[in-house]
């Protein structure tokens, strides 16, 4: 029988900022799962949603800080070097060549998985990798999926992780993890409209990553500028 190289996992997303919440989800998989790293992918130009309010340039310095404090979490900038729309199909291909050998993992929230079907080349995912799901705690993961993504869900559906390392790709596995509701959107949101300084966002992220945004002026809003300026000289005396 052949033996398969160690699996190779990522997460995509904009990252925009990266917080706790895709932090632990990779962490906590990967622990789960004894994987040797988790990737984090960071769109350059993502197909499902708006540009990213943070340049390239910033979600990737923000990303490099905020995994100093998770083993195991690298940044895969592929997406971001690559030109075009940045289609998860096209990262698999890239690494499938990179990494004949091994499985590859592909990490993705309920909501995400739900809304498969509407990826480009979606049922090609399933050719390239296996997928991780992670539900939201106390939901019904199979209700309300599209009957083209029900039928894969029947056929795939893997009820414990060993495939993972025994198939390059196929599976679709549920990973439970603790409850991470944090979003990038809250985040900034919180950056907008609260004071410089404000406590409310501890927690949430980092705390390097919240210092480089705070240095940056990332995410402010043009109305917070009179107490920006007027914080920034208290700071001083």
């Amino acid at each position: 029988m052949t033996t398969l190289d160690a699996p190779v996992a990522m997460l995509g997303g904009t990252f925009d900022p990266v917080h706790y919440g895709h932090l632990r989800l990779a962490s906590e998989v990967r622990a789960a799962l004894a994987l040797p790293e988790v990737r984090l992918v960071p769109a350059g130009d993502p197909p499902h949603r708006g540009a990213p309010e943070a340049s390239a340039a910033d979600r990737i310095a923000m990303l490099e800080l905020a995994i100093r404090d998770f083993p195991g979490l690298r940044v895969d900038t592929r997406e971001i070097r690559r030109a075009g729309k940045s289609y998860t199909v096209l990262t698999l291909e890239e690494l499938r060549s990179e990494r004949p050998g091994s499985p590859l993992l592909l990490l993705l929230g309920a909501d995400a998985f739900r809304g498969l079907t509407t990826w480009h080349e979606w049922q090609r995912l399933f050719e390239l990798a296996h997928l991780v799901v992670v539900p939201r705690p106390g939901a019904d993961l199979e209700t309300e999926l599209p009957q083209a993504l029900e039928r894969e869900w029947r056929m795939r559906h893997a009820r414990d992780p060993s495939p993972l390392r025994s198939r390059l790709a196929g599976s679709i596995y549920v990973q439970a993890i603790s409850a991470q509701p944090i979003s990038s959107t809250a985040i900034r949101d919180g950056l907008m409209r609260e004071p410089v300084g404000n406590p409310s966002l501890a927690g949430l992220l980092p705390a390097a990553v919240l210092a480089y945004i705070r240095s940056r002026q990332l995410y402010r809003h043009p109305a917070n500028a009179p107490f920006e300026a007027a914080e920034n000289r208290r700071q001083r005396t």
